[in-house]
């Protein structure tokens, strides 16, 4: 059975991910007891645990708060990112069990009527699946958690591009080749595939940069 402590933690890292609790939001052992009826030292703890993994920070007299980025810091997670990612489908190339590599081929095929009806919401549901798949494949628990921790802390300043409906298309055929690599058993082609998935041929960073300069300007003339 999860502790307390740990459940707590995990909702929390969803509604960041979510982008329900946005960078400078306050979080505090009060709220959280409240909230998930829990007493105060578990909802400390879960404080504790977040702050260890950088999702928020804690400021004198201010308590904790949700972690804030620079346009600099974000590029770099994304650049680590797209290195985990393709890491996880090499080994997944390699160490994927047969039923998870149906399952995968068959989310693949399932998304893409969504991809080409641009159902952003059901493609991105099961582009979740996708993801987690290759990270169960590539049986290295430690790297799946450091693409959830990266992925939460970049999902308020990364809009998905995968509400663009020719970006939607594009994800599907990389996917493609994804799946080909890995059905393949070709480790150094999956690593490849996943990494050019990833950065999307560069288009992110100019993205991301662009997206965020623009926040921090409108927020500097309000």
């Amino acid at each position: 059975m999860a502790r307390a402590s740990d459940t707590v933690r995990e909702l929390i890292e969803k509604e960041i991910s979510r982008g329900k609790l946005r960078p400078g939001d306050l979080i505090d052992e009060k709220m959280l007891s409240e909230r998930f009826q829990v007493s105060r030292t578990p909802a400390r703890e879960a404080i504790m645990q977040l702050a260890a993994t950088g999702l928020v920070q804690m400021r004198p007299r201010h308590g904790a708060v949700v972690s804030e980025l620079s346009a600099d810091e974000a590029v770099a997670m994304l650049e680590t990112l797209a290195c985990l990612e393709s890491e996880a489908a090499a080994l997944a190339a390699q160490r994927i069990h047969h039923d998870e590599l149906d399952a995968l081929i068959a989310v693949h095929a399932e998304s893409e009527a969504a991809a080409y009806s641009h159902d952003s919401k059901s493609y991105i549901e099961c582009n979740g699946r996708f993801h987690g798949l290759i990270y169960k494949g590539a049986r290295n628990t430690y790297i799946a958690d450091l693409i959830r921790q990266t992925r939460s802390r970049l999902a308020y300043y990364h809009t998905s591009s995968l509400y663009q409906r020719s970006r939607v298309e594009r994800s599907w055929v990389e996917h493609g080749h994804v799946v080909t690599a890995i059905e393949k058993g070709d480790p150094v082609a999956a690593q490849a595939a996943m990494r050019d998935h990833i950065l999307s041929g560069g288009r992110v960073y100019a993205d991301l940069v662009a997206t965020m300069t623009h926040k921090k300007e409108s927020e500097n003339t309000d």
